[in-house]
C-alpha cells in the first residue's frame, strides 16, 4: 500500500496517547501521580501530532477524526471518574460530557459532509472558520492563545478535581484555605465559558448541517419538477 494511512506519523502519536490515556485510566481510582503522569504526557503529544502532520504532509480525514476522537474520549474517562468521586456531581458531570462530545462529533460532521464530500477540502483543518461562523468561535480557532488557555483550564479544572479528592494541598494560611480547591476556583470560570463555547458550537454545527439537509431537499425538488 503506497500511502497507509494508518502508518502517517501523526496517527502514529495518536496511538501512542491512546495507549496512555489507557495506562492514566488503569490508575486513576488508586494512584493519582502515575495517572496525572500518562496524562500529561498525552497531553504534550496532542500538541505534537498537529505539527508532525503538517512537517510530513501527513493530513488525513482519519487522522482528523482519530485526535478528535481521542481528546473527546480522554476528558469522557476522567468524567466517569469525577462521576465516582463526587456523586452529588453526577447530572453536572454527564451534561459537560454530553455537550462536549456533540458540539465536537457534530461539527467534524459538517466539517467532513462540508469539504471532504465535496472534494473541496484543500487541506483545512476543522478549526477552520468561514464568514458565517459565530464571533466567539472565531476568536476561539484563530487565536491560538486563547484557544491554548481554554483547553488548558478546562483540563486544569478536571483535574484539580480528580487531585483534590485524594489531597487538598498545602494550606494557605492567608487565605485560609488549601491549594487545590484555590487552584480549582480559579479555573472553574474557565471550565463553565469552555461548556458555553461548546453550546456554541453545538448549535452553530446544527445550523450548518441543517442548511445543507435545505440545500439537497431544494436541489431534490428542483430536478424532479425539470424531470
Amino acid at each position: 500500500m503506497e500511502n497507509n494511512i494508518f502508518l502517517f506519523v501523526p496517527n502514529i502519536i495518536g496511538y501512542i496517547r491512546i495507549l496512555l490515556i489507557g495506562l492514566s485510566c488503569f490508575y486513576m481510582s488508586r494512584d493519582c501521580v502515575r495517572a496525572a503522569l500518562y496524562y500529561l504526557v498525552s497531553c504534550l503529544l496532542d500538541a505534537v501530532d498537529g505539527y508532525a502532520a503538517r512537517f510530513f504532509n501527513q493530513n488525513s480525514r482519519f487522522g482528523a477524526m482519530l485526535d478528535m476522537l481521542t481528546d473527546r474520549c480522554t476528558t469522557l474517562c476522567l468524567l466517569f471518574v469525577l462521576c465516582h468521586f463526587y456523586p452529588n456531581l453526577i447530572l453536572l458531570f454527564q451534561m459537560i460530557g454530553s455537550i462536549d462530545i456533540a458540539s465536537h462529533w457534530l461539527h467534524m460532521h459538517w466539517f467532513i459532509e462540508e469539504n471532504y464530500y465535496n472534494d473541496i477540502s484543500g487541506g483545512k483543518s476543522h478549526k477552520t472558520v468561514t464568514e458565517d461562523t459565530h464571533w466567539l468561535l472565531k476568536f476561539y480557532y484563530t487565536s491560538r492563545a486563547f484557544l491554548f488557555f481554554m483547553c488548558l483550564g478546562n483540563e486544569a479544572f478536571f483535574w484539580l478535581l480528580y487531585v483534590g479528592h485524594f489531597t487538598n494541598g498545602p494550606a494557605i494560611p492567608l487565605l485560609n484555605t488549601n491549594l487545590i480547591p484555590m487552584l480549582a476556583f480559579i479555573f472553574c470560570p474557565v471550565a463553565t465559558l469552555k461548556t458555553a463555547i461548546s453550546l456554541v458550537h453545538l448549535a452553530s454545527a446544527s445550523r450548518d448541517i441543517a442548511r445543507i439537509d435545505a440545500a439537497e431537499i431544494q436541489l431534490k425538488v428542483t430536478n424532479e419538477k425539470v424531470e
